[in-house]
């Protein structure tokens, strides 16, 4: 098992950096602009993104070849393009990107989507940063650590997008709902999508890069939030469409569930810290369906990532979900 890594990237992916020498305005908002391919119009993209008023702009372009940067950074000087040498996980490119980046938010984005609504770069910064007396080491910080928008599907049509999470047989499912007003919580940013605090990205470590599927490295980052105190939330203000299908989370409980598992639901959490106890070995082992051997190497990578984070919990998943479904029972 490779180490869960500690802190905010400290191994970073083969790279090259092209443009991106300007600044388009001093909003304190940067955009990371995620590409799912498909042959959507560049220009235009960058367009729009310069209507908002964004400050900078990370593409990430992934390992294919493409014979327009020159043209695109020349017209875009505020765009850095990020040409990644080979094929890497989501969560890894968006530590990338934010590596990059020196605004205190940045706006994760997809090239199959547009704002429809926000009011600028410089409302939206407005709108979310916190008060004076919580500004941060290196400037204001945000409300939370990530605020996530409405977003529509290309007919306009409101998706459920915010997760809540619930037990199940041992373990942890999802319910999505509608955002409905102000603030209401959320497991996780719906397919990334979000405004984040860069200085709280950076202190929770981001995105676990040895998670390769994107729905467990969006569990483990939105569990790891909760249980150390940060807070992800919805604002009615700010609304995104999809340009074609919405896509599909592949949840299949493979080997980056299982580290999931071991980093979020098994550790306890008694008077001011966490552990993983010996206990749960078995049951992990069971339920794993893994080696004995590989099974017990996990479990003691785990058990060392638990010890040295143990006074970052403030709860452990059993009581974050017992939280979060005692609204819902109110209110039935």
């Amino acid at each position: 098992m490779n180490t869960i890594p500690s802190t905010f990237n400290t191994i970073l992916p083969s790279y090259t950096a092209v443009g991106g020498d300007e600044r388009a305005a001093s909003t304190g908002l940067s955009a990371v602009l995620l590409n799912r391919g498909g042959r959507y119009p560049r220009k235009t993209l960058f367009q729009e993104l310069e209507k908002v008023g964004f400050d900078t702009i990370i593409s990430l372009e992934g390992s294919q070849e493409r014979y327009d940067i020159e043209d695109l950074s020349g017209r875009f000087p505020f765009v850095r393009f990020i040409l990644l040498k080979d094929t890497v996980s989501v969560g890894e490119q968006i530590n990338l990107a934010v590596s990059e980046l020196s605004s205190p938010l940045f706006f994760v984005l997809w090239n199959d989507l547009r704002v429809l609504h926000s009011g600028g770069a410089a409302r939206m910064a407005e709108r979310l940063y916190a008060g004076r007396d919580e500004a941060g080491k290196n400037g204001p910080r945000a409300k939370r650590l990530c605020t996530v928008p409405i977003i529509q599907n290309s007919r306009f049509e409101t998706l459920p997008t915010l997760i809540s999470p619930a037990s199940f047989r041992g373990g942890v499912k999802t319910l999505l709902s509608p955002p409905q007003k102000e603030g209401m919580p959320s497991l996780y940013p719906f397919d990334g999508l979000g405004l984040y605090d860069r200085e709280r990205f950076v202190g929770l470590g981001g995105f676990d890069i040895t998670l390769k599927s994107l729905h467990w490295q969006l569990m483990d980052f939105g569990f790891r939030a909760r249980l150390w105190g940060e807070e992800i939330g919805a604002t009615m203000l700010v609304r995104l469409s999809y340009n074609g299908e919405v896509p599909a989370e592949d949840s299949t409980a493979e080997e980056s569930y299982r580290r999931f598992y071991l980093k979020n639901l098994a550790p306890v959490f008694r008077g001011d810290s966490a552990h993983l106890p010996y206990r749960r070995f078995p049951s992990y082992l069971f339920r794993s369906g893994a080696d004995p051997f590989l099974a017990w190497s996990e479990f003691k990578a785990a058990r060392l990532w638990v010890r040295t984070n143990c006074y970052r919990f403030r709860d452990d998943a059993r009581k974050v979900m017992e939280l979060w479904e005692a609204p819902a029972e109110k209110s039935a």
